[in-house]
């Protein structure tokens, strides 16, 4: 028999207008009464921030619902198990779930998936590199744009969580060449010397148009997205004919209250026979089983670096994805959990 708990968690107040603030958000208590058949009772220990979480927080359609005002919000995140009424989700068992923005999940045993203990790896990688970070970088480059051998494969946003990951996947699956753009000098040193970029420009410094045509002085033959805006005008400029162009995120356009204004050179699609695909990576969890064991072997190896920025304590959750949302943060942003 297990006893009731009370749980923190936060909660959508208001809906943004523009950048979203503190006061967007609430912290509330949730009880949790005794296990029902079939229910574990999970510590999360770490919790994830993601870009895509700003467009939930808006009442439009989208590939995914919004998150509803007055509730918990939700999001990838990794725990322990601390109580079980269920044989196929034991009590100590590491698990990843989407039930993150709470210290505390009670929920039934087939919404958390157990996570193998890697030597040497720790757990919030499960959210990054070896969980949906990871994953969509995977996608993008394969299942969307068709990496081949020799291609030179350019990403905006490239220092952060996604970016990093696509980087060196590519460069592992046989790109010739990888180009990454950051917002700043000490992120582009971090491309080139930690995640083996060939070029990186910082993006504030001088109109992107400028540097990717330098950066790439014979095109480009896949533009993995994670920006928008000006990043893929450039792109389209420097795309070789036949380019793919996997559109990941826009993340430049996320807080925007005015629709912004489209690419001037939309007519080199046409001339080149250029192929843009947008993407979620909710569609493509049965390339996950092929993917997985790719990034594990890689890591056990050393072959791939990673960094994340730890912020600690579920009360700077809020904070952190405020930051992450400016660009803050090196590669994927984390919350730690301390597990009482």
């Amino acid at each position: 028999m297990t006893s009731s708990t009370t749980s923190i968690q936060i909660q959508l107040a208001a809906r943004p207008e523009g950048w979203p603030a503190q006061e967007d958000f609430r912290t509330v208590q949730i009880e949790y009464g005794e296990l029902k058949p079939g229910q574990v009772r999970v510590e999360n220990l770490y919790l994830s921030v993601d870009p895509y979480m700003r467009g939930r927080m808006t009442d439009a359609p989208s590939y995914v619902a919004p998150y509803a005002l007055d509730e918990t919000l939700t999001g990838g995140a990794v725990g322990v198990v601390v109580a079980s009424a269920s044989d196929a989700v034991p009590v100590g068992a590491h698990v990843l779930h989407a039930f993150g923005w709470r210290d505390v999940a009670q929920e039934d045993a087939s919404s958390f998936r157990i996570v193998e203990e890697i030597d040497g790896i720790p757990l919030s990688l499960y959210l990054s590199m070896l969980g949906m970070t990871g994953l969509t970088a995977y996608v993008g480059l394969t299942a969307i744009a068709g990496l081949q051998e020799g291609d030179t494969v350019f990403v905006s946003g490239a220092a952060g969580a996604v970016g990093t990951a696509v980087g060196q996947i590519a460069r592992k699956l046989g790109a010739a060449r990888v180009i990454g753009s950051a917002g700043s000098a000490e992120k582009v040193e971090l491309l080139t010397a930690r995640y083996g970029f060939d070029a990186a420009f910082d993006y504030k410094e001088r109109p992107v148009r400028e540097q990717l045509a330098e950066a790439a002085p014979d095109g480009i033959d896949v533009y993995f997205d994670n920006v928008g805006g000006d990043h893929l005008e450039a792109a389209l400029d420097v795309l070789n004919r036949g380019g793919r162009a996997a559109l990941c995120g826009a993340i430049s356009t996320y807080n925007d209250d005015d629709k912004p204004a489209g690419p001037d050179n939309m007519a080199n699609i046409i001339k080149r026979s250029l192929r843009l695909e947008g993407f979620t990576v909710g569609g493509y969890g049965h390339l996950a089983g092929e993917f997985q064991p790719l990034m594990a072997e890689w890591l056990r190896a050393g072959e791939i670096a990673y960094d994340e920025t730890v912020v600690d304590g579920l009360g700077n959750t809020v904070q952190a994805f405020l930051d992450m949302m400016r660009g803050a943060n090196t590669g994927k942003m984390v919350v730690r959990l301390s597990r009482s």
